[in-house]
């Protein structure tokens, strides 16, 4: 049993000896590129370095930020974007409003109007990349 234990410590004394420089200074790997932590942008990996790197060009890839705001008028539209023909809105008509009017936005028509308000919605076509 003892056997087993020293060597099982030696291993461990190895490996440590094999970490060492050339100097007896031990080297150290970092995934951070200035040594110490890395950042979010380090360690990302997959879809969330995708939506990383269009957010870090101004771009919104999956609709994961708030709306920017805008009038609503007809020169001004509210966009909804959408991967398919059609795609469903809520409007909330006035600020102090706790209920939502839902309505369909449809690909065919240019611009619709809250049945509501009258605010204006235009839809937009939005390509997903797989």
């Amino acid at each position: 049993m003892v056997s087993r234990l020293l060597h099982g410590a030696g291993a461990l004394a190895v490996q440590a000896l094999r970490a060492c420089g050339p100097n007896g200074v031990a080297v150290m790997c970092s995934m951070a590129s200035g040594g110490g932590v890395p950042t979010d942008d380090e360690l990302t990996t997959g879809l969330e370095m995708q939506v990383m790197m269009v957010a870090g060009k101004g771009l919104d890839l999956y609709s994961v930020l708030p709306p920017k705001a805008v009038s609503g008028t007809k020169e001004d539209p509210n966009l909804v974007s959408s991967i398919t023909n059609k795609s469903i809105a809520g409007c909330i008509c006035e600020e102090d409003n706790s209920a939502l009017i839902w309505f369909w936005l449809h690909k065919a028509k240019t611009q619709q109007q809250c049945p509501s308000c009258g605010t204006h919605y235009k839809l937009l076509p939005h390509q997903v990349a797989h």
